[in-house]
């Protein structure tokens, strides 16, 4: 295959995985609409093991027990249920396959870009391509984290998360595909944006916990309806908080470790006090006083809650509020198009996003 075939693959394979995505969605909104009819023993959520889920028959998709109200013995298989709680776990199967195909679909565009580059590189040379795998490795951890955390009922709120940063990705970053500018052409790339990607994409998704943790906290325990498949408070408190636990180090390493590391090499400084620089260390301060005061002052429930927010409302405008509002930033990009600073002695191209 030539370039030019790569790269139609890739942006006919991103716009395949946003329709499929949109089918996840609405699959997933159309089973949210229909618990309305169940009843959700909530407690059979809290601290069951995968392995005694699968087992349990009695569970329902995420490890929650689904009361159908037609006198089926709650040992009886899935397939012999019948009524709203068969309605219902046939839409969340058919949700999380759609998720498990957009994803790879997803993957296949992603690739494609940067096999589409001559010479062939990572796909992440500007604010599209990183866009593009963010989202996608928002949904690879979901997916992966889906059975250890019983995160089943996250689809909805992942899904609804990717499409419409995927679509705006496409119809308003998209660019064509170029060799990467000479600064960006180094062995950091890959180190640099590939923790700083895993990192984003771990912070979003607790970020997405911690939204749900107000959310239900305000709405109060219910048997019935969408909120009934969200877990208890606790149970929200907790993975949000190993979420974080695993995605703080990796920030770290990407932000005060091969952040600094890559801009002696690019710009013969570790630090320039650039917005973007700023903005990521804002951002780790934010995260080390949640995992502080998470650890050490005893905050839980809706006080940490509030401060994993704060925490992803400054990753995301590090991420896009800068490239797009900083006239000084020497990270400073939009619609991959790479803003250069001139300085007396030579023109200086940043790195990718941090």
């Amino acid at each position: 295959m030539t370039d030019a075939d790569w790269g139609l693959l890739s942006d006919r394979a991103m716009v395949a995985a946003g329709v499929v995505y949109f089918l996840a969605l609405i699959t997933y909104l159309i089973e949210w609409a229909s618990l309305r009819k169940v009843d959700v023993d909530e407690a059979v959520v809290a601290d069951t093991s995968a392995g005694a889920a699968s087992a349990d028959a009695s569970e329902a998709r995420g490890g929650v027990a689904v009361a159908t109200g037609g006198g089926t013995p709650s040992g009886s298989s899935g397939a012999d249920v019948e009524g709203p709680g068969a309605r219902v776990e046939f839409l969340g199967r058919l949700g999380l396959i759609f998720t498990i195909f957009a994803a790879l679909v997803h993957f296949v565009g992603v690739t494609a870009r940067g096999l589409a580059a001559d010479p062939n590189r990572v796909p992440w040379g500007n604010m599209y391509e990183f866009t593009i795998s963010g989202t996608l490795v928002l949904t690879l951890m979901y997916l992966v984290l889906l059975r250890r955390y019983k995160l089943d009922w996250v689809g909805p709120l992942v899904v609804g998360f990717v499409l419409p940063v995927l679509m705006a990705a496409m119809l308003i970053l998209h660019d064509e595909v170029a060799p990467l500018p000479e600064a960006l052409d180094s062995y950091w790339l890959v180190i640099h944006v590939v923790s700083a990607i895993i990192a984003t994409g771990a912070f979003s998704l607790a970020g997405l916990l911690s939204i749900m943790y107000l959310v239900k906290a305000r709405t109060g325990e219910r048997t019935t309806g969408a909120m009934a498949r969200v877990p208890s408070l606790a149970t929200l408190d907790r993975v949000s908080y190993r979420i974080h636990a695993f995605a703080f180090p990796v920030w770290t390493f990407a932000v005060l470790i091969t952040g600094p590391i890559w801009a002696k090499e690019a710009w013969s400084s570790y630090w320039n006090w650039d917005p973007k620089e700023v903005w990521a260390f804002i951002t780790w301060v934010v995260y080390a006083a949640y995992l502080h005061a998470r650890a050490t002052a005893g905050w839980k429930g809706r006080n940490a809650a509030l401060l994993a927010i704060v925490g992803l409302l400054t990753l995301w405008f590090n991420f896009i509020g800068i490239n797009y509002f900083s006239t000084s930033s020497q990270h400073s990009y939009a619609g991959g198009v790479e803003v250069v600073q001139v300085e007396p002695v030579a023109p200086l191209v940043t790195p990718a996003a941090t």
